[in-house]
């Protein structure tokens, strides 16, 4: 039998481990909410990159956050070949700018 203070550590350290994800979860939820999943995962390129490979690309760039953001609201084309990103503030259901901040710093911390 485990004594109740070991027993209390794991506890803790699950609650811990929860609340540490809670976030990344918290935003895979709006990507899935959002239908970023439509034409984006985690792992491998679908219609556009995978997120990973996002992450990879634009780590250590200062302005990434902020132009990443952009890319998100106003759509574009060039960076990951000829496919065009449509402009999420006008997809249905729309992405705003404060959900495109978000949705930008989850994908870039996922390297």
């Amino acid at each position: 039998m485990k004594s109740p203070v070991v027993s209390l550590a794991i506890a803790f350290s699950a609650l811990a481990g929860l609340a540490a994800s809670a976030p990344a979860w918290a935003n895979a939820e709006l990507a899935q909410k959002k239908n970023c999943m439509s034409c984006h995962t985690m792992q491998k390129k679908v219609v556009g990159p995978a997120f990973k490979d996002i992450a990879v690309k634009y780590a250590g760039q200062k302005d990434a956050a902020d132009k990443l953001t952009q890319k998100v609201l106003k759509g574009g084309s060039g960076a990951w070949g000829a496919v065009f990103m449509p402009a999420m503030k006008d997809a249905n259901p729309p992405v705003s700018e404060a959900e495109a901040k978000t949705l930008v710093q989850w994908v870039l911390q996922l390297k």
